[in-house]
């Protein structure tokens, strides 16, 4: 059986400890061998800057790391001149996202959808990058309908996308079953589960109300329950996406991309209890 691929986000960090915490993270996360690490960035591409240069110190210090793109509020100049500065420096992989029109933003730019994206850049770079797009296993918050939302992940791939990752879930269900429905409309790059590992109960429920993704009512009530005990939410935590974890492994998945929050202990402990 060959191993399972994995691979971490990180956020670009916004203060000198900041930096010094990713690198102990990069550090703590190193020995599990991940094929790539991506970057994020903040809405309308506000902290590029950043994204840029923690793709290089990830690459100097011996990952693969693919940047995060969004087109939103971006000419393709801009996006152009980006995606120069990428290749100039030897990156070879990016996510290639839509992004979020921050508030206060009036232009929505030239290019409206991340299948536009992935489009222009196949276009404009020819076979230089690597290119990664998202999967809503349970939908994105602002399609129209689940069929509309598998077309559109569908166009994305279709543009040129080699891979796709997907927003974090806890029903194993959903993914398969979206899995299957790409494969029914030809979709066949691989889909690799996204898996986010649960620290804190307020902030989980806050991310997961933004992104649209489910935190089943019996996780909710029990993180609920244990108030402020940080320990007892790690450890069940824990628990829970080890189990989530070993059955996408079971049943096959083309890897696993930890949204680790710029933090190795719990991503480390949960490949660790899988093997990997």
């Amino acid at each position: 059986m060959n191993p399972i691929e994995l691979s971490f986000e990180f956020f670009p960090p916004k203060t000198q400890e900041g930096v010094e915490k990713l690198r102990a993270t990069r550090e703590q996360l190193l020995p599990l061998r991940p094929k790539f690490v991506s970057v994020t960035f903040g809405a309308g591409g506000s902290t590029q800057q950043g994204t840029l240069d923690t793709v290089i110190e990830m690459s100097k210090g011996g990952l693969e790391a693919a940047p995060h793109l969004s087109c939103i509020g971006s000419s393709k100049d801009d996006l152009r001149r980006i995606l120069t500065e990428y290749r100039s420096h030897g990156i070879r992989h990016i996510v290639a996202l839509r992004g979020d029109l921050p508030s206060g933003m009036g232009s929505v730019g030239e290019l409206r959808y991340a299948s536009e994206l992935v489009s222009f850049i196949r276009a404009e770079f020819g076979d230089w990058f690597h290119i990664e797009v998202a999967a809503y296993p349970e939908y994105h918050p602002q399609s129209r309908t689940p069929r509309h939302d598998l077309e559109n992940f569908a166009r994305k791939v279709k543009a040129g996308a080699d891979s796709a990752i997907t927003q974090y879930f806890f029903n194993a269900d959903a993914y398969f079953q979206f899995v299957d429905d790409a494969r029914k409309l030809g979709v066949d790059v691989p889909i690799v589960p996204g898996i986010m590992p649960i620290t804190n109960y307020s902030q989980l429920m806050r991310f997961s109300e933004m992104c649209g993704a489910e935190v089943p009512r019996w996780i909710a009530r029990r993180l609920e329950s244990f108030g402020d005990d940080r320990e007892s939410i790690r450890a069940f935590g824990i628990d829970v996406v080890t189990g989530l974890c070993q059955r996408l492994v079971d049943a096959g998945v083309p890897g696993l991309h930890f949204y680790t929050l710029n933090a190795a202990a719990s991503t480390k402990t949960i490949c660790e209890r899988l093997g990997l």
